[in-house]
């Protein structure tokens, strides 16, 4: 009788550690959490179902206050191969390079040194929200005087500051450049850019920011890329999920930006934002053609429409050339000889057939264009022409 108490009392115990640790990844009708150390009562164990399709919504909203904190900072690179500042070109690194050797007592004042080892760099790095004292992030180091190229330094200790004048962390490291520079006698190559680099983990947390309170009973959400459409989809996803969860709507929209979230009372901020955190919506975006005019690219965006417009695009060049003649005076003239110029001019017109672009849809637009077998450079000129003309129903970006 009693080894089948035990049996039973073990089983029990058992199947309740279980049960809570499955609860803590699922919930449903009576669920609740407070966080850690508080008391938890579950009823009923549904799991969570998660829509599948879209984007979800961590992917493109932000929590209002949450946010990275930009650090900078002044240092010295050491350990160059030659490819370092000129200290005559650079005296602000010669002033860095004597105030350091000063602070670890070597006098260098009337030294007068000339080394091409060292570099004078900028730090800045990003301060990622909720970081603690200990931990590392990853610094970008760039040069600041003559140098030619950071390859196989290593960055001093720098203090990075904030917008405060605070010291927050502290960088040095081995820099990692993904570019070089190589010269010879008569010819140069370089690939990158070689005076910049990264080392990751390399600077250590000295100094916390002021931590944003999340655990409010309201939270506001805000979006990357704002637009009404999308908050109303956002609102009604975490609507339709709390009302099966929490058993009431937790959403509100405020404007094309920001959202409202109302906190359930026995759940923690963080278990909260989680959760909604993983439901999926298929954002909306606004119609919008973007030129890089430098490099030839063109970005349409899906619900880009162009009203039926005809279209034709000739091309116009235009060569001048001059040739160089040596006119010989008369012998015996007491004349020079001199370099005269033959100057002669042409103009080529390429065809201008005309063509109608007229488009629905994505794929429509796409087709028309690619129907009149222009280059990048053509395919511009025609969509800044299409908006001159009120016929492209899109935002026109040009970068």
């Amino acid at each position: 009788m009693r080894r089948s108490f035990r049996l039973a009392l073990l089983a029990t115990i058992a199947t309740f550690g279980f049960t809570s640790a499955f609860a803590a990844d699922y919930g449903g009708e009576g669920y609740s959490q407070a966080g850690i150390g508080a008391r938890e009562n579950f009823n009923t164990v549904i799991p969570r179902v998660r829509p599948s399709g879209g984007v979800r919504i961590k992917d493109i909203t932000t929590i209002k206050g949450v946010r990275d904190n930009q650090l900078v900072g002044y240092g010295l690179v050491i350990g160059l191969q030659g490819t370092g500042d000129s200290l005559r070109n650079s005296p602000f690194t010669e002033q860095s390079l004597q105030s350091m050797l000063d602070r670890m007592g070597v006098n260098v004042r009337s030294a007068n040194p000339r080394t091409r080892n060292v570099a004078a760099v900028v730090v800045t790095a990003d301060l990622p929200a909720f970081s603690g004292i200990g931990s590392r992030i990853d610094i970008n180091v760039s040069s600041l005087g003559d140098a030619s190229s950071l390859m196989g330094g290593t960055l001093v200790m720098t203090p990075l500051y904030g917008p405060d004048g605070e010291i927050y962390a502290v960088g040095q490291g081995a820099l990692a450049v993904s570019g070089f520079s190589s010269e010879g006698t008569n010819e140069s190559l370089t690939q990158g850019t070689p005076t910049t680099g990264r080392i990751a983990g390399g600077a250590l947390i000295e100094r916390e920011v002021p931590r944003a309170n999340v655990d409010t009973p309201t939270i506001t959400m805000e979006l990357r890329n704002p637009d009404y459409r999308t908050a109303i989809r956002v609102v009604d996803a975490i609507n339709a999920f709390a009302v099966g969860a929490y058993g009431k709507p937790v959403a509100r929209e405020q404007d094309y930006r920001n959202i409202t979230l109302t906190r359930p009372t026995k759940l923690s901020s963080t278990r909260f934002i989680a959760d909604l955190g993983d439901l999926q919506i298929a954002p909306d975006q606004a119609a919008r053609v973007v030129i890089d005019e430098r490099t030839g690219t063109v970005v349409i965006g899906q619900d880009v429409k162009i009203s039926t417009v005809a279209v034709t695009h000739g091309s116009l060049t235009v060569r001048i050339t001059d040739t160089p003649n040596v006119s010989q005076p008369a012998p015996l003239s007491n004349g020079q000889t001199v370099v005269t110029k033959d100057t002669n001019v042409s103009a080529e017109q390429g065809g201008g057939n005309l063509a109608i672009v007229q488009g629905a849809n994505l794929d429509a637009v796409v087709r028309g264009l690619n129907r009149l077998g222009l280059k990048p450079t053509g395919i511009i000129a025609i969509l800044q022409a299409i908006k001159t003309s009120g016929a492209l129903q899109a935002d026109l970006v040009v970068q």
